[in-house]
């Protein structure tokens, strides 16, 4: 029998691969012969690099500019020609503290050196995770780290960041760099926000990154003349585009100059991980995440575990730290079938310690009742 165990990590208790592991060892505890192929997975986000880096993939780390200029330390992951990062490791809102916060000030330049570094090492493939940002800068200057020019009337290059940016004129691509183009640049987005708007990047997003009410109308307005330049200098305007409002324009920008797709996080991982291929002629799948909930059927990873699963006609066991009642039915017609850990009731912070314990005698009771152990 073969079982494959691809789940999200339990944030605060657990990673992808010790949830993995966990399951995994349940399952041998009442069929010690079954063949378990573990796939940590992530939907993108926080957590990403971390699952790749868990399964193998090599560690690479280096200073570069944090949100607001000050070096920080950021990790990305390498697996052969790939690479994943995650934006939050270089301009993430975790990076500062509340006080500190300030979008009109707060770069994603670290994280276009990050992406240089990645092409510097050779990368065909990359998977850029953009959720936790501390910026609105339209993606600026991850583009001015990889080459972009913004310029002012007079022809001055000016520093990216919004409080510049309100001077822009032009955007030159001259010196992009070039190896951009033979790159796969995939970009985890799990919103649908447009760049500008009541619904865009400043207005939805600016307000948890420190923008007061007048910041939001500045940020906005200096997404809007962005959005204008890069249009005259790329020929084709995407502020509309589904996601475009995402970490503050970030894959807009990259979609903008060089073609990035802006795709499910999940899918995105799934798809690096080969998840679908690991599925076919197994004899189940087990998944989770730590509160199986609304938001699991809004891309989570329990819901693209399962799509993948249903497809390859693999049942699914998905099990939670905890479980919505009101989200069983809608998951039980994707033929997933779910399971909470907690065996009673325990203070949150008990059941978080004890969530590798958990999870294994749950993972034993279902092979039990299922397996005949």
């Amino acid at each position: 029998m073969r079982v494959v165990v691809a789940p999200d990590k339990f944030k605060g208790s657990l990673d992808a691969a010790a949830v993995a592991a966990a399951l995994a060892a349940g399952l041998r505890d009442v069929v010690p012969g079954v063949v378990c192929d573990l796939v940590p997975m992530a939907d993108g986000g926080d957590g990403t690099v971390a699952a790749f880096l868990a399964s193998g993939a090599a560690a690479r780390r280096l200073r570069v500019a944090g949100p607001l200029a000050d070096p920080v330390e950021a990790t990305y992951a390498r697996e052969g020609t790939t690479a994943v990062i995650e934006m939050a490791a270089a301009s993430g809102l975790a990076l500062l503290r509340r006080r500190r916060r300030d979008p009109r000030r707060a770069t994603t330049y670290g994280t276009g050196e990050l992406l240089r570094d990645a092409l510097d090492g050779g990368a065909r493939t990359i998977v850029l995770g953009i959720g936790g940002s501390a910026t609105v800068d339209g993606g600026a200057g991850a583009l001015a780290a990889l080459g972009v020019r913004f310029l002012d009337a007079q022809g001055y290059v000016l520093v990216p960041v919004p409080a510049a940016l309100a001077a822009l004129e032009r955007v030159d691509l001259s010196e992009l760099d070039p190896r951009l183009a033979g790159v796969d640049l995939a970009i985890a987005c799990d919103v649908d926000n447009p760049l500008l708007g009541r619904h865009g990047a400043a207005a939805v997003y600016g307000p948890q990154k420190g923008a007061s009410p007048a910041d939001v109308a500045f940020l906005d307005g200096v997404l809007a003349r962005l959005a204008d330049a890069m249009a005259a200098a790329t020929g084709r305007d995407l502020r509309a585009l589904p996601g475009a409002g995402a970490a503050g324009g970030l894959g807009w920008a990259l979609a903008s100059v060089c073609g990035a797709r802006l795709e499910s996080g999940v899918a995105l991982v799934a798809q690096v991980r080969g998840l679908a291929e690991r599925l076919v002629g197994a004899d189940a799948c087990w998944t989770g995440e730590g509160r199986i909930d609304a938001q699991t059927l809004r891309g989570k990873v329990v819901a693209g575990v399962a799509a993948l699963a249903r497809e390859a006609g693999v049942p699914v066991v998905a099990f939670g730290g905890s479980v919505d009642l009101a989200v069983e039915p809608a998951l039980r017609e994707r033929g997933v079938r779910c399971v909470p850990i907690v065996p009673g009731p325990l203070p949150l912070r008990v059941a978080m310690r004890e969530g590798a314990a958990n999870l294994r005698a749950a993972a034993a009771r279902v092979a039990a009742l299922q397996y005949g152990g």
